[in-house]
């Protein structure tokens, strides 16, 4: 079973991008066979702290030298998760479709404790992103998963089939 770490960003993100690919040629709409790509990793506890308080902390130097040359910032999963909560509840819930969802991944403490130690990287300031500016930063910082600087490196697109959707219990009627 799929892991839930893809939660609110890529369904949002996935929907978002899969209707900005959509084009009308000679009036039939037809889909562009490109998706857009996301890096993430996990850092272990000490380092994810690190990384959310001082991402320019000289003890993630060669992580952040990579960063720099992709123009590439770190973006901690939990803290995006409830900066997401935090705007639905500052704007409205009703507004927000995943918003219990995420609300209960954050509160779940072992569903926390791992959010915490999970980044999304943004390139560009994009959260997602060409394959072109994807694979070379992920070749870039293979060497750091098998040094064990990160414990784990991922690619994810955004093709609505390779992303979990909401619980049964949480999608709207």
């Amino acid at each position: 079973m799929r892991d839930e770490a893809l939660l609110w960003e890529n369904a949002c993100e996935s929907k978002r991008i899969y209707h900005h690919n959509k084009r009308t040629m000679n009036g039939a709409s037809t889909m562009i066979d490109e998706w857009q790509y996301q890096i993430r990793i996990n850092l272990e506890d000490t380092r994810a702290e690190t990384a959310r308080r001082d991402p320019q902390d000289p003890s993630l130097a060669p992580l952040g030298d990579i960063l720099a040359r992709h123009n590439a910032t770190l973006k901690c999963q939990y803290d995006a998760f409830a900066g997401y909560c935090a705007v639905a509840e500052a704007q409205g819930i009703d507004k927000f479709p995943l918003y219990q969802w995420t609300k209960d991944t954050i509160e779940d403490p072992a569903k926390k404790a791992k959010y915490l130690k999970a980044f999304t990287l943004y390139v560009d300031g994009d959260e997602v992103y060409d394959k072109a500016k994807a694979d070379p930063l992920k070749a870039d910082l293979q060497p750091l998963a098998e040094s064990g600087l990160l414990n784990k490196l991922s690619k994810h697109d955004t093709n609505p089939a390779n992303n979990p959707q909401p619980p049964k219990k949480y999608r709207q009627s």
